[in-house]
């Protein structure tokens, strides 16, 4: 909210610097984001008697202060700031803050029809007969240092309303509205209507629109149409002002993808009692500087006027709230210098909150509107005292920080992605109907929840890739959400480039499976989780570089933890990622992991007394058999002998010269031990021949 000291000055006798009153508003919860000298000299409003020193203030207004987005109401705080009395816009002969004396009534120029008091509950239009021409240099003075660009006499007044009251309004051309009538309306089905903007955009019924006798002229709270735009052949124009439903505007500027100024005021909430005063000081600044005169009365329409919020605060209550004892006095006085009406009673305040103060609700409300204006600076430091002990701490929380030492220490960085995501980023790793849409987004690169963490990490190495990045290691420990089962804590993590970083003892490689894949072991070794791998075939993965985690102990055995592979080459030139480039991703669930975990129920075994006993095999088989497969079938063929399988060890893979094409030639070491004797060589050799026997049968592997 950006604007003049000057004008400000209207409003409250204030002398101090701009500087000075930021110091102080800082104190009370209004932020100044910047303070710049204004353009010199500055030309004086008829009812200044000096301009003064001047200076452009740009104040951070919250999104719970619709009232502060106007210069009353920066100057109401000032006035309570500095204790000083507030000039208000009257109809008194010679007030300084001018508003016209029209009365209230029907016009015979303009029919007004109010059809939607729900999304309407106030609408004020008035006619007046208009000579257009230049703004005088100390309105436009105003509005260009609020940012606004002077267009004509009538729509910069219109501005110059919204921004010293803070009420927006507008300004049709009557002569261009058909029958004469405005009639405030849910637009029909199908309607469209060409904004002030120069875009044609078409509405929805739910959407409030202001129309004349044929069609849609204007979206309510929003922009106007450019058919009854004000032009330079203007002779009558119709001024408006209405209240709108906070959420009626919100969600139809949502739905337009439209914020302006008028709805940034009326989706917070707008003073449901300031349309009339909106039209009456457009009209008062119209007769100043002599671009019209009214033409009848203003037709104001309010079928339920509304009642201001009652509310009561207690002494106990504030001293309790805020920390101190107020004076009586104080509170009075800083709650009436904020317009609210006050009264006192046995045990504190009865108080009429003003309509323009939509964010005063209940007595916490008034007691930081009193703690503000009275000065937290003014507490005395204390400890808080503790009647109860504290929660125990969630679990998952020293899990989480396990996982990142973890991951940290196998040489991979946290990065944080967002939860909301593109559609069609989402459906990338998952199915179509796994994915939860969000109702409202806050834009089409985030209208869907997030159903894994890959999206967000594939693109950040994409991202980090594309800034020059080689190797690129980053995990991820946050929430996913699924249709339907709901949201899910994970962890994932995503590896492109080298497998370590470059050293003199050896030559670099590249990532591969493997490395990703002892990544996810450790974790669950780390978790206390026995896990196994199966094939895995995701649409998302390379075949044959992709497998399932699965829990292989404990309660949960059997149940999929995760995924770890190699992403597709497609998908990751999709997202960003040079072609040549290979990624290798792992997802596990941590909530499973939690539930799998047998910490606890693992017996203490003693080191083994007797000696052991290696056989090595080298059989020749299928080169798309995976070795968990090969893996499980000397693990059941093992437990029907009398020598006990101790190990089973992977040391050889070769294709090549000897070995048929499709074909691959694995070695194997198997180790054997007996808890309670020595094995003889018969007992083995029993052992390695079952193997051998269930291999071939099994796979149709040839020894060599």
């Amino acid at each position: 909210m950006r604007l003049l000291l000057s004008w400000l000055r209207d409003f409250v006798d204030v002398s101090e610097s701009a500087e000075e009153i930021a110091a102080k508003l800082a104190l009370r919860g209004l932020e100044v984001a910047s303070i710049e000298p204004a353009p010199s000299p500055m030309p004086a409003a008829p009812w200044q008697s000096r301009a003064g020193p001047d200076a452009v203030i740009d104040f951070e207004i919250t999104a719970n202060r619709p009232d502060c987005l106007s210069v009353l109401g920066l100057a109401r705080e000032i006035a309570a700031t500095y204790d000083k009395p507030l000039t208000l816009p009257s109809s008194t002969e010679g007030a300084k803050i001018r508003l016209a004396s029209v009365p209230i009534g029907e016009s015979d120029r303009l029919a007004v029809n109010l059809k939607d008091a729900e999304l309407c509950p106030r609408y004020a239009a008035a006619v007046a007969d208009v000579a257009l021409g230049g703004s005088p240099a100390w309105l436009t003075a105003r509005l260009h240092a609020a940012g606004v660009r002077p267009i004509s006499t009538i729509v910069d007044i219109t501005n110059y309303v919204l921004l010293e009251i803070g009420h927006p309004m507008h300004a049709f051309d009557l002569a261009k509205l058909a029958g004469a009538e405005i009639r405030i309306r849910r637009a029909k089905a199908g309607e469209a209507l060409r904004t002030l903007d120069g875009v044609e955009r078409k509405l929805e019924p739910e959407m409030l629109v202001i129309a004349d006798a044929d069609r849609a002229q204007a979206i309510a709270g929003v922009m106007g149409g450019a058919s009854s735009e004000v032009s330079s052949t203007t002779k009558t124009v119709a001024f408006e002002s209405a209240y709108f439903k906070p959420t009626s505007v919100r969600r139809t500027s949502k739905r337009l993808g439209l914020k302006t100024e008028a709805s940034a005021r009326f989706e917070r909430g707008a003073d449901i009692n300031a349309p009339v005063t909106a039209v009456e000081r457009a009209i008062a600044l119209m007769e100043l500087v002599g671009a019209g005169r009214a033409s009848g009365p203003i037709v104001d329409r309010y079928p339920v006027p509304r009642q201001p919020a009652r509310l009561h605060l207690r002494r106990s209550r504030l001293a309790l709230l805020f920390g101190a004892m107020v004076a009586d006095g104080d509170v009075e006085r800083i709650l009436r210098s904020l317009g609210l009406a006050v009264t006192p009673t046995a045990d504190g305040w009865d108080a009429v909150a003003p309509t323009f103060r939509v964010d005063l609700s209940r007595d916490a409300d008034l007691i930081e509107e009193v703690a503000r204006h009275y000065g937290f600076d003014k507490l005395a430091p204390t400890f808080p005292v503790v009647t109860t002990p504290a929660p125990p701490p969630d679990p998952r929380i020293p899990r989480d920080r396990l996982v990142r030492r973890v991951l940290t220490a196998a040489g991979l960085s946290e990065a944080v992605t967002f939860g909301f995501i593109e559609a069609k980023a989402a459906e990338r790793f998952a199915s179509h109907d796994d994915v939860i849409a969000v109702a409202n987004p806050l834009s089409a690169k985030f209208d869907v929840l997030r159903p894994s963490l890959l999206p967000g990490l594939v693109g950040s190495v994409g991202h980090n890739r594309r800034h020059g990045a080689r190797d690129v290691k980053l995990f991820e420990i946050g929430t996913r959400f699924r249709a339907p089962h709901g949201e899910s804590r994970g962890v994932g993590l995503a590896w492109t480039g080298a497998a370590s970083a470059d050293h003199w003892s050896a030559a670099a490689r590249e990532v591969d499976f493997f490395d990703v894949k002892g990544v996810a072991e450790q974790l669950c070794h780390a978790l206390d989780v026995p896990i196994r791998f199966e094939p895995a075939r995701d649409a998302f993965l390379v075949g044959g570089h992709a497998a399932s985690i699965i829990a292989s102990g404990g309660s949960a055995a059997g149940a999929t933890l995760g995924i770890v592979g190699e992403i597709a080459p497609s998908l990751a030139e999709s997202c960003g990622l040079p072609r040549q480039d290979q990624v290798y991703v792992a997802e596990l669930d941590l909530d499973a992991l939690q539930r799998a975990s047998v910490v606890g129920e693992e017996a203490v075994t003693a080191l083994p007394r007797f000696p052991f006993v290696v056989r090595d095999l080298s059989i020749i088989v299928a080169d798309s058999l995976p070795a968990e497969i090969i893996r499980g079938t000397i693990q059941a063929a093992a437990g029907r002998t009398r020598a006990s399988l101790a190990a089973i060890g992977f040391f050889d893979r070769y294709q090549g010269k000897g070995v048929p094409a499709g074909k691959v030639s694995v070695s194997i070491r198997l180790t054997f031990q007996s808890p309670d004797r020595t094995l003889t060589d018969a007992e083995v050799q029993e052992s390695f021949d079952k193997i051998l026997a269930a291999l071939v049968r099994e796979h149709g592997a040839v020894q060599r």
